[in-house]
């Protein structure tokens, strides 16, 4: 009996503790586009832009309303009088609305672009904070096994100098040493928590859930060189293919629109010797204006100049897409050779170098300084060569920025 209570009890408390627990998320580099486009609430607003331009296509190319026109006349002098009822509508004599429809489908495409464009600066945003993040983690792995061997050092050089083989000033100089790495532990850990704090509304993840990265980041190899895919340069396109409709639309609207009516007319007069007689009539009316005093050049000029604008603005996008592109290619070139010559050169000689000086010092023929020495070199370069990975696969992340690449 109280080893069954003793066992509710303990399940109770598991159960507690695991409701009580931190959530965590799982996220990784493969996954960052996906839960930006699901939970980013910045792209959620943004796509509300393809609705605004939807309902102005929807609005855009339409005849305007026709106007009801009614009219009384009555002679105060006499019984006569006149009513009158007709309807009135405006028609365009060139290919206006046709062209104000395009332009605002036109504008329907620019917005599906500016969104794809939001959504690669937000995915780009996301995964340099991950590569940070990931960064961070393996400098921090790599403190706490340094750690490690410097507190099995300390312990050794403790026991020594009990037994007075080895100075005590040396051990505390070791512990001192484990102490800065601890230090540098704790910055990392702020730094962690920095990072993670942008990381977490860009994927839509909440301020109290743990992230856990999964995976890594892609292999250290340059890619091969790419066709641009930016929307914000489609977007560009749109809009120079608009502004030349833009110029067509100005032209159209050198001719105002027609005006036609139609009416009907109720009317009593007088008709001497015969009295007052009732007649009807019904009519059409044409209004056609006449282009003499405003020829619409002023707008066709601007329009002109919004089209030379934009055709600047697309060769100017293109040019930086150049660019920054060949900048972060070579970017990766560079980290990469710094990679190779640390793995295939440094690193195997700064180990080499430290167990051969701990070996020395060991044996009573070395010195202790120049073990902590060897060590902060050696552990130096291992943070070099993260930091030359980290760099590399951030300039990864602009080069397929700048193409566009998903």
């Amino acid at each position: 009996m109280k080893f069954a209570l003793s066992f509710t009890l303990a399940a109770c408390l598991l159960t507690t503790d695991l409701a009580l627990a931190e959530p965590v998320e799982i996220l990784s580099y493969e996954s960052i586009d996906s839960r930006i486009r699901s939970g980013n609430p910045t792209l959620a607003a943004a796509r509300f832009r393809i609705n605004e331009a939807l309902g102005r296509m929807k609005q855009s190319g339409r005849l305007s309303n026709p106007s009801f026109d009614t009219g009384l006349d009555h002679n105060i002098q006499s019984a006569e009088g006149k009513i009158e009822i007709g309807l009135t509508q405006k028609f365009p004599v060139t290919n206006r609305l046709a062209l104000e429809k395009e332009i605002t489908l036109a504008a329907v495409e620019t917005a599906e672009q500016e969104v794809r464009d939001v959504e690669r600066l937000l995915v780009a945003e996301a995964r340099g904070e991950f590569v940070r993040i990931l960064s961070i983690r393996e400098r921090k792995e790599l403190l706490i096994k340094q750690k490690d061997l410097s507190n099995e050092l300390a312990d050794f050089i403790s026991g020594a100098a009990e037994r007075g083989e080895l100075s005590s000033l040396d051990a505390a100089r070791a512990r001192l040493s484990v102490l800065t790495l601890t230090t540098q532990e704790r910055r990392l850990q702020a730094e962690e928590s920095e990072a993670l704090g942008r990381l977490r509304p860009l994927v839509g993840i909440a301020a109290d859930a743990g992230v856990k990265l999964s995976g890594n980041a892609p292999a250290i190899t340059v890619p091969s060189a790419d066709s641009v895919k930016r929307p914000d340069l489609n977007a560009a396109l749109i809009d120079l293919r608009a502004a030349g409709t833009g110029i067509a639309l100005e032209q159209a609207r050198r001719r105002d629109d027609v005006e036609a009516s139609i009416f009907a007319a109720g009317e009593r007069v007088e008709d001497a010797p015969d009295g007052l007689e009732n007649e009807g009539i019904i009519g059409f009316k044409l209004s056609i204006p006449l282009p003499f005093w405003n020829d619409n050049q002023g707008n066709i000029d601007a329009a002109t100049a919004i089209r030379d604008r934009k055709e600047k603005e697309v060769e100017a996008l293109q040019l930086e897409i150049r660019h920054e592109s060949a900048t972060a290619v070579a970017e990766m070139r560079q980290w990469g050779a710094l990679i190779s010559d640390l793995n295939d050169n440094l690193l195997p000689l700064a180990k080499e170098q430290t167990d051969l000086l701990e070996k020395a010092y060991l044996q009573g023929q070395g010195d202790l300084q120049a073990v902590l020495t060897s060590r902060e070199q050696t552990l130096e370069l291992y943070g070099s060569r993260l930091d030359a990975m980290r760099e590399f696969q951030l300039a990864r992340i602009r080069y397929q920025t700048a193409v566009g690449k998903p």
